[in-house]
């Protein structure tokens, strides 16, 4: 994975509590931190994001799409 340097700004009391993780050994240095919990933020909004989309789908017209696809792949078996 390759990677490119930023420069960020960021309040600093964040950062006392990112450096305190470091000084811990939670993380390597800030760069894995911030690397982490960008990550972690993303994958999250993407979650959220797959959710959302779901819960706007109809279920039973879900259920009827499966079900007609399925007798397709049923007849297509038994060249019907």
């Amino acid at each position: 994975m390759s990677t490119e340097k930023i420069a960020i700004s960021m309040d600093h009391n964040l950062l006392e509590r990112i450096d305190s993780l470091v000084r811990k050994r939670i993380f390597p240095n800030r760069s894995k931190a911030i690397q982490q919990a960008v990550k972690e933020k993303i994958e999250t909004l993407d979650k959220r994001r797959l959710a959302l989309e779901c819960a706007k789908l109809d279920p039973e017209f879900e259920q009827a799409l499966a079900d007609e696809g399925l007798k397709g792949d049923i007849a297509s078996l038994f060249n019907v």
